[in-house]
């Protein structure tokens, strides 16, 4: 049976995912930062406790890996945190630092830690970026500069890995329903000084489908760019976000 990694497993987008690769017949590994959230997912899953962008907590989780499965033929990274939301001026570069940390060297340490498993499975990976990682985005320049760096790294890892039968793509999700996005849209709301219902109709008539998506349509796409149907897909930026044309909410 395949297996999968996925991090940032434990809720929102990873759940999702877990759900979609246990239906497609993967064994689930997921990591969180929040217990109760592994707690909650099925107790068939694998679980480890484990902060994305630590490298020993990665190498640990690897090792672990190692001892109970062997073999591993997915990886999904996609661990990471919204950030500030605030103008380029007036974000801390501790704050900064942190967003890039979670969301760009937690991919990377994945892939770092991963790759050998990759290449003996000649499997694939799956980084989660966002269409902040194809447009500017006011007041959220650290989750956007991340999020343009996960399209360079998985980039870089479609060539790397190639030769060796691995195949890494990223997807891109527009606005997805849920607490973090509503988390997300009362901080633009309080940024420019309107209310949240606004926001998120500016989110849904900013795509030509006006609709937000769900963590379900992004766990789809994560299953078949890992599965046999995707083979010769790799080195790939696949936005699934019922297309969006402006990603500045309109106020």
């Amino acid at each position: 049976m395949n297996g999968v990694l996925i991090t940032a497993g434990g809720n929102g987008i990873g759940r999702a995912m877990g759900h979609a690769f246990a239906a497609a017949g993967f064994r689930v590994w997921v990591t969180d930062v929040e217990p109760a959230s592994l707690e909650a997912c099925p107790a068939d899953w694998q679980k480890s406790l484990v902060d994305a962008s630590d490298e020993t907590q990665v190498a640990r989780l690897f090792a672990d890996i190692q001892k109970t499965w062997g073999r591993l033929e997915a990886i999904c990274a996609n661990a990471g945190i919204a950030g500030p939301t605030a103008a380029v001026e007036e974000i801390d570069l501790s704050a900064w630092q942190r967003c890039v940390s979670v969301n760009l060297e937690g991919a990377f340490l994945a892939a770092k830690y991963g790759g050998p498993k990759l290449k003996a499975a000649r499997g694939a990976i799956v980084l989660t970026s966002s269409t902040a990682g194809l447009y500017g985005y006011p007041n959220r320049a650290p989750y956007a500069a991340a999020k343009w760096g996960i399209i360079g790294l998985m980039k870089t890892l479609a060539m790397e890995w190639g030769p060796e039968g691995v195949r890494a793509n990223a997807i891109c999700p527009g606005a997805v329903e849920g607490p973090r996005m509503q988390g997300v849209m009362e901080r633009e709301a309080a940024a420019k000084g309107t209310d949240v219902q606004h926001i998120y109709d500016g989110y849904a008539s900013g795509t030509s489908m006006r609709s937000l998506v769900t963590a379900e349509d992004i766990a789809n796409m994560a299953v078949f760019l890992c599965s046999a149907g995707a083979r010769l897909v790799s080195g790939q930026v696949i936005a699934v976000d019922g297309h969006t044309e402006n990603p500045d909410p309109k106020v």
